[in-house]
Formats: C-alpha cells, structure tokens, sequence
C-alpha cells in the first residue's frame, strides 16, 4: 500500500473503518452522547482513536474520554451556532473541500493513489469529508463569533511576560529585516508575439484532436498546474485573475478560449465544469521572456543604484522610492512586509532560495549583488537587497519580540473567554452522556450532571 504521511491521516476525519483501517474490529455503533439536537456515535471516538494511533501518538486509557470532550465542545459551538441562526453557504464548504482533497492529493502524489489508500472513489471521499468540513465552518465562525472583539492592553501584554517562567517564554531564532529595489525586465514586442504564435500552434493542435491535458504537461509553465494536465479545481470568481475569471465564465463546457492575457501571461484555458458561481477549469501558460541584452541592461541600472547608495549619492529608502518597481514595497522605501506573519522579520528559511545564498553571509547595512527572483505572479525580477537588522538568537522580550507576546496574550485571553462561555452553556444545554463514560475526568465536569 503506498504510505502516506502520518499527519495527513490525523487531517481527513472520516469513516475509513472500510478502507485503509479495515483491518481493525468492525464497530458496533451506538449513540454515547446528545448535544442540544446533536448526537455523538460511537464510531466517532473509535475511528479519531484510531487515527491517533496510526499517528504513532501514546494512546492511555483516558484518551477516549478526552476525544469525547472534543466532540462535546464542537457540538456545543453546533447548537449554538443554531439558535443564533448562524450559517456557511455551499460555496464556502465546496471551497474548502476542494482545496483540503488537493492538499491531500499533493501530499500522496495523486488522486488515484488517494483514492487506493482509503479504497474509495474521490467522490465518496467528498461526500464523507462535507459535513466535517461544514461543522468545521460553522464552528470556526461560532468561536469567532465569542472572542473575535477580545483585545488585549500593553499593560496586559506586559503583566503575561512577567507571569512567565523562563521555560515558557517562547525561544525566537534569528531573524533579519530587508528592504529591496526590484526591477522587472522589459518585454519586447517580438517575445510577446512569439508567445501568442506558440498559443495560436497549440490551440490549432487541440482544436484539431491533441489533448489539452498532454500539450498541458509539455508546455505549459504554470509549474503548479501543469503535472495535473493544466487542470485547476473548482474556484470562485474572487480566487482568480480577472481576466481569467472572464473567459472561463464565458465558455461552454469543453469549450477552448483565444489567448487570454492575465497579470501572470498568455493562456489557453479550456472550462471543464461549472457548478454555479465556481468553475474548473484546464490552462497552458505561457510567459514571454526577455531579451539576453535587457537582462544585462537590467542588472547594469540594479549595480549602478547600489553604487550611488553605497557612495551616499543617495539613501537606499528614496532610492527605492524612485526607482523600485515593486508596487508592494516602494512606497515603503523597499521594506518588505512578512506574508506569513504580516511583520518586518522573516527568518532566513523563509526566503526564497536565491534570496537565502545571496544574504546568508552578509552583514547588518550591506547590499547584495544583483539576484534573478520570482514575484508572487511567477514573473521574473532582478532585485538588490539591503539587510536593515539582523537579530541572535533569543529568549523573547517586550522590546523586541512585543508581537509575538502580544500574541500569546491574547490567545490566552480568547481561551479564557471561551472557557467561561463553555462553562455557562454547558449548564443551560441538554447534555446527555451514556453512562460508560460518566467516570471520565473531563476538564470540565459540568458536562455529567
């Protein structure tokens, strides 16, 4: 059987007992606890039991009595979330379907091998994971609903770091902060021509009977999409480029677009399915590139900015000001914001690889040479790169690391809000536990009345 990654097996909650486990005893299935409305089976503890231990996690005697703890909690935010007629649309649960089965399927290598693992075709894999996903939603949206206005004061901040031992506060590695000036190569006219002649032979090619999937795989440098063929699963408007958006909602099923340009390139993109406001979708892309010469002529202009900043001519912040083509960072004097953190840092495995080897050695003030990158498009960009801070290694403090403590705070915060909002409903809320697992030890004994 080919092996998938542990963690992945912990992400899909399904009834796999007839799949990839069925070799465990079969379950006899009985209800084990009422929630409101909401009934919790038997199976459902059995089968996130055995999921734990095919993630090689130490399993004791209580775990059971723990999971249906969990259980009990989501199915409370559940009967709530009714009452205050709160609610996720199909679109919302359909979205992140498709992108949790492709985040699977990426992981194990292909749909068929997914669908050999759990012995069960995509769309009965589907079919099990909707309503764990729409409970997921609805009971997301129902916790937001409870701490989303919890906010935490300085002085709050302050009073966690200091309740701290120093074991608990958290270790940060190092981390830089960068600013850059990036230029983008110019395209001629004659490149921009030759790709739409490469489109037009392949539009020709499929037109005439080739696979578009085949010329996909041979062509295309969507390097995302073109494994697959091309294909793109089911989106929505918002979660394209315009322009996209507007040829595959203008075509028929099966139907080949004219070459299409977006912020990315050239496409042929060819609609294989729309279910209302979402579409799926197959593509070729194609990038045009710029000329040796205009290479050249780029990192020419990049060395002589970095001469003029390293001669004090000019500051590398109005420098980026004027020169930078990075619409993201010039207006910021070329810092560049952290996506996954929405800070100025980013430890040095979060840069892009080109970026890592150029900065690596370098220290707080220089510039880097020149370095060839991608920009969130997939278009190429030549960039110089100037470290601004670069921290050691460290316990977190306030001045350095207040965000991160900030944080910290206010999850703590959240916790105890939905802690005491737990506690209140679960004394106002039809709970019934069969009486096997009254003499568990929830964290919350509220639960057995």
């Amino acid at each position: 059987m080919t092996q998938i990654p542990r963690y992945i097996i912990l992400l899909v909650v399904l009834v796999v007992a007839e799949g990839s486990l069925s070799a465990q005893p079969k379950i006899i299935d009985r209800v084990v606890a009422v929630v409101g409305d909401n009934m919790i089976l038997q199976s459902d503890i059995e089968n996130l039991y055995l999921q734990y231990r095919a993630q090689g996690q130490d399993v004791d005697e209580d775990i059971r009595c723990s999971i249906l703890e969990e259980f009990l909690s989501q199915k409370l935010l559940i009967n709530q979330a009714k009452i205050d007629s709160i609610e996720v649309s199909e679109s919302q649960v359909e979205i992140q379907l498709d992108g949790r089965l492709q985040y699977f399927i990426d992981q194990i290598g292909s749909q068929e091998k997914l669908e050999k693992y759990f012995n069960k075709s995509i769309y009965e894999i589907k079919d099990d994971l909707r309503e764990v996903i729409r409970d997921q939603l609805i009971t997301n949206q129902m916790q937001s609903e409870i701490t989303g206005k919890v906010r935490v004061t300085p002085s709050e901040v302050k009073q966690l770091y200091n309740s701290l031992d120093e074991d608990s506060i958290p270790f940060i590695d190092s981390q830089i902060e960068i600013s850059q000036i990036a230029l983008y190569p110019k395209i001629s006219e004659e490149a921009i021509y030759e790709v739409k002649q490469k489109l037009l032979e392949l539009r020709k090619r499929i037109m005439d009977g080739e696979s578009f999937s085949t010329l996909a795989v041979l062509y295309s440098e969507d390097p995302s999409s073109a494994p697959k063929g091309g294909e793109i699963d089911y989106v929505g408007r918002a979660e394209l480029d315009p322009e996209y958006t507007k040829a595959a909602f203008s075509l028929k099923k099966n139907g080949i677009s004219t070459i299409v340009e977006s912020s990315f390139g050239f496409h042929l993109i060819q609609l294989i399915d729309r279910q209302d406001e979402r579409v799926k979708t197959r593509h070729i892309l194609l990038i045009p590139k710029p000329d040796p010469l205009v290479l050249q002529k780029t990192i020419d202009r990049l060395d002589s900015i970095a001469d003029g900043i390293r001669k004090d001519s000019i500051t590398f912040e109005k420098a980026a000001r004027y020169f930078s083509e990075d619409v993201q960072t010039n207006v910021n004097g070329g810092l560049r914001i952290n996506p996954l953190t929405n800070t100025t840092r980013f430890e040095m495995d979060e840069l892009a690889p080109a970026e890592y080897l150029s900065l690596k050695d370098m220290e707080v003030g220089e510039i880097s040479q020149p370095l060839e990158s991608k920009d969130d498009k997939g278009k190429m960009v030549y960039k110089i790169i100037k470290i601004n801070n670069r921290t050691k290694p460290h316990r977190a403090n306030l001045k350095e690391d207040y965000m991160v403590l900030q944080d910290m705070a206010l999850q703590k915060k959240k916790d105890t809000v939905f802690h005491e909002w737990l506690l209140e409903k679960i004394v106002s809320t039809h709970v019934q536990i069969d009486d096997s697992y009254k003499g568990c030890p929830f964290n919350y004994r509220g639960w057995v009345h």
